[in-house]
């Protein structure tokens, strides 16, 4: 599970309390500053990280980072506390490593420690603390690192050296943007981030990306009650920037309350190849479910744009279009019903390698539908405006 430290060391003065309270509030996982004091007065629910304050750990601050009021002058007190084996008024020691001699000596602080844990940062500037910096996500049990290279390629090697590892690895991140990029790299993403807010409303911001996961659907099994040819129409083609599975697609319906799940482009064809990406998913009317419990028009869709991934189990993923093709297809509609009674209703492209999903992703042309099949669905018990889930009547027929 993802998470973030808050980094207090360049928050201005004024934003400081609110900054803190912000970060109880929003239950980040950590809080890093110099000031063992302030660690002090932190609840047990935040993992209180102190950063001596001494020269030897200067590197760990941001290149280019000003002396604070917080950070200045307290070097004698930050040492004292870090030599209480309690940790007086914090929970994890960050300090800086730069050598195989101080990576080693972090890891036998762990190794002598009482429950009270060492963590590593380093300055990723060239081959030598890149591989530095791959042995201490192995050695420790929190490792954060600061990359000078703006891409993600180093990153994407350590991740790829840890994958193994116990401990966490920690990225430093400049803004929000950064840190939803961090957490994609190579599709895990680095464990956490060292994130410096300048206002508690950033704090807030980071917490909603945190959250932004998207959810396990409960399916219904719905029944064909009738398929009607209705004749010339629009659909529309979803192309997305992923490979789908073979038991995946996306949920589409002509009403907000009811979704049929449209089966991708990952099986043989007799006549093209698979487009693993697509879905052919249905008139430009139907409404189609994305991230956050919204609704789009497929007429809205187009690159860019967030849907979800949605797999016969119910798993879902965010998936982004790299674009949508609308043309003109006679057009069948698939009428069906869940075990209440509620009516599904999706209008698709009348051809035989149109495809839905069934029972235990069974795949099924909607050419070859019969009354009495069985589809997967997903009931909606919101009613929407403008895509939003919204408490009001409203009948759709």
């Amino acid at each position: 599970m993802r998470f973030a430290w808050i980094d207090l060391r360049e928050v201005p003065g004024p934003q400081l309390q609110a900054v803190v309270d912000a970060a109880v509030h929003t239950r980040m996982a950590g809080v890093l500053a110099t000031d063992a004091e302030l660690l002090a007065t932190l609840p047990p629910t935040v993992t209180r990280v102190l950063l001596p304050g001494d020269p030897a750990t200067d590197t760990a601050k941001k290149p280019g980072a000003k002396e604070t009021k917080e950070t200045k002058g307290d070097s004698k007190e930050a040492k004292a506390t870090t030599t209480s084996p309690s940790g007086a008024g914090w929970d994890v020691l960050l300090r800086t490593f730069t050598t195989q001699d101080e990576l080693d000596g972090l890891a036998a602080d762990n190794r002598a420690a009482s429950g009270t844990p060492t963590a590593g940062f380093i300055d990723v500037r060239d081959d030598r603390t890149l591989r530095l910096s791959c042995a201490g996500a192995m050695a420790l049990p929190y490792t954060v690192i600061h990359f000078a290279d703006p891409t993600k390629i180093p990153l994407e090697i350590v991740l790829a050296a840890a994958e193994s590892a116990e401990g966490k690895l920690l990225t430093t991140v400049a803004d929000l943007e950064e840190a939803a990029i961090v957490f994609d790299v190579l599709e895990r993403g680095s464990d956490g981030i060292l994130y410096p807010p300048r206002t508690a409303d950033e704090v807030f911001a980071l917490a909603r990306l945190l959250e932004a996961t998207t959810p396990q659907l409960e399916l219904a099994t719905l029944t064909v009650e009738s398929i009607q040819h209705v004749g010339l129409g629009d659909r529309v083609c979803v192309d997305t920037c992923s490979h789908f599975e073979e038991d995946e697609g996306i949920l589409v319906g002509s009403y907000s309350s009811g979704f049929i799940l449209c089966c991708s482009e990952t099986h043989p064809l007799p006549y093209m190849p698979t487009r693993p990406f697509r879905v052919n998913a249905g008139a430009l009317h139907s409404y189609t479910l994305g991230p956050e419990n919204r609704t789009s028009y497929l007429s809205e869709v187009g690159s860019g744009h967030a849907l979800l991934a949605v797999g016969a189990d119910g798993r879902t993923r965010r998936v982004v279009v790299g674009r949508a093709k609308l043309e003109s297809r006679p057009l069948l509609e698939i009428r069906a019903h869940a075990e209440d009674g509620q009516l599904v209703s999706l209008t698709v492209q009348d051809d035989w390698h149109v495809r839905v999903l069934g029972l235990g992703g069974k795949v099924l042309n909607v050419t070859e539908l019969r009354t009495g099949d069985e589809l997967l669905g997903y009931l909606a018990t919101d009613k929407r405006h403008v895509g939003l889930p919204i408490g009001e009547f409203c009948k759709e027929f």
